[in-house]
Order: C-alpha cells, then structure tokens, then sequence
C-alpha cells in the first residue's frame, strides 16, 4: 500500500437493485472487496473491461455514490460510515471529478467562464472582481486563452473542452481529482496533451490521481501504480514499471498480451476465450477461473485472496496462494524460480 496514503479503500462492496426477465428483484454486485491506497501526489490507474466497475468504483470515491460496504477514508476522514454526511462535508471542496465526455459534462447554455466558476459561486466568500480573475487565471493555467470566458462550449474543439472541464476541477484547489477516462473521447494527438497536462498540474500542485482507463498505453503514461479490476475484484496491484513487464496474474498477461504491437517477433500469449461473467450471477470461485488459461481445480471454488507476493506487490491467484506440499506449490516454486 502507499506511504502516507490520502486515500484508504478497505473492502469496498457496492450492490444494484436491478429486476431480471420476469420481473423479480435482482443484487447486482459491481464491486466486491476492494482495497487499495492513493498517496500524496501519486496517481493510480485502474484498468479493466468495460462493465468491470471501474467508474463506479471512481464516483464512491467523491461521494456520488454510497457504498453497500467497506470503508473509504479521505484526508483521514471516513465518508462511507455512520458520519458519512459530515465526513463528506469537511472534504467536499478537496475532490473534483474529471467525467469522460467533456461536451455533456459543460451546460451548452452557460458560457465556459460561468461554468468554471460555478464551484466558486457554491463555495461563497469571493467578490466578482475576485471570481472572475480566478477564472481567467485557471483558463490559463490549462493552456487556454484568458479571454475565452465569454464563449460557450460549443465554440471549442473536444481536448480544448476536456481542458475547460479540468480548470472547473481546480477552481477550488483540490488535492484529489478522480479522472474517470478523461481522454478515450479524444483523437491520440489530443490525449497526449491532455495527459501532460495533468502530468504538469500534478507536479505544480502536488495533485492525486485516481486515473480510470481501459487504455493500457495511457495508463502507462501517467500512472504511478496501477491496479488491474476483473468483474468488480481487483485482481492485481504493482508499480508500472514491475506491472508491465513482469504481470503476475494471467487476466493482467491477457490484457498486455491484447495491446497491438509492430512487432513481428512477438510472442502472443493464450487467448482469452468467453465473456466476462454476469454480476448478478458471479461464478464461484475465482471470478476469472471460467477463462483462465491456468486454471485449478481449487479456482472454482476458493476465492482467492489479494495478498503481497513482492515487496509493493499484491496479487489475488492461487498461483501464488498454494498450499504447501501440493502440485500447485511446485509449480510456483517452478514460476518464482524463473
């Protein structure tokens, strides 16, 4: 976990009423035990198919959401327990969130200078005067035209909008800001940008990131650590750098596997067949033993648990869980070995 962590998540559940065909009352659940840590000016990436949780994961985080369990801690105060209001309170003005799509994240009606100060306006104890220059200086802190306040988003390309959507984020000097794929609506070029200049916020401001993609190569830009999520479970946590050249667990190799390459030299790893499973229906087991190359007969039914197999490592898979004295237990040894 992360030293001197701004953000403590321990075993974070979330749960949907939704009805099936038919018409009876169903439990979705998205997210199922997660723990990580953010620390002070670190960024996580959270990566994983679409509909593994990623984004509902990002909105308990600033509160949009309430848990069904587990706990999260901002700044050191719990806002998912008893005193989630007041908890919520008193860190509400240090998150932000960055949504994906910039164009419906701004009013069409209102111009990008009423829109940037609107957390302003709601926190109060400023004069116009003030306002307004706050808001130029943030259109410029983002790489924009002081001037532009009196345009509406409509005025603007796709990246010029994502920017105007960051500098509303920084209006109030926030120290965590959950990006919740901030760049996959954009053309590469765009993203790049987009993706230094958080980089450069960040180290301005000393600003943490929960950066959620599905994109591996923008991940690896920006990220810090990264934690892999599977079917609402996260199944692997390593720094950037040991992730993408060493995974540990066989869903993280498939994903890296899947990222195209000009290389005609390189080696593919198994392809992952099927779907990824129902959540209102989970298999048992390990979520990701009905696709799983390596699969074991305890996969189906222990869950496996998200341990520490390397100093800053974790991983949730019997292959690195085994019990001693079994074939499972040799084949790590075999593994760790290499």
């Amino acid at each position: 976990m992360a030293a001197h962590a701004l953000v403590e998540v321990r075993d974070l559940d979330m749960a949907f009423r939704t009805r099936r065909a038919g018409g009876r009352p169903m439990m979705q659940q998205v997210l199922h035990k997660l723990s990580f840590d953010i620390g002070e000016g670190e960024t996580l990436g959270l990566v994983g198919e679409s509909g593994s949780g990623k984004s509902t994961a990002g909105r308990i985080l600033v509160g949009l959401y309430e848990p069904t369990g587990g706990s999260v801690r901002l700044f050191g105060r719990d806002i998912t327990g008893p005193d989630r209001s007041s908890g919520l309170a008193a860190v509400r003005a240090r998150l932000q969130f960055v949504f994906q799509d910039p164009h419906a994240a701004l009013n069409p009606r209102m111009r990008i200078g009423e829109s940037i100060a609107e957390p302003l306006d709601i926190a109060g104890g400023r004069s116009r005067r003030d306002r307004n220059g706050r808001v130029r200086e943030l259109l410029e802190m983002v790489g924009l035209p002081r001037d532009s306040d009196e345009r509406f988003p409509h005025e603007f390309s796709g990246g010029q909008r994502q920017r105007i959507v960051i500098a509303r984020a920084l209006a109030l000097q926030p120290g965590f800001i959950v990006c919740d794929e901030p760049v996959s609506a954009l053309d590469v070029s765009m993203q790049a940008q987009i993706v230094n200049l958080l980089m450069d916020l960040q180290a301005k401001f000393g600003l943490s990131y929960l950066f959620i993609a599905h994109d591996l190569a923008v991940v690896r830009a920006i990220a810090h650590r990264v934690a892999v999520l599977y079917a609402g479970s996260i199944v692997e946590v390593a720094p950037k750098a040991e992730l993408y050249s060493q995974p540990q667990h066989p869903y993280t190799q498939a994903l890296l596997d899947a990222v195209p390459r000009a290389d005609p030299s390189r080696v593919r790893g198994p392809v992952i067949g099927g779907e990824v499973p129902s959540l209102m229906v989970p298999p048992p087991g390990c979520r990701f033993h009905t696709r799983c190359p390596q699969v074991m007969p305890r996969c189906s039914v222990e869950v496996p648990q998200l341990r520490e197999t390397r100093p800053g490592r974790q991983t949730s898979c019997h292959l690195y869980d085994p019990v001693a004295g079994t074939p499972d237990h040799e084949k790590l040894q075999r593994k760790v070995s290499t």
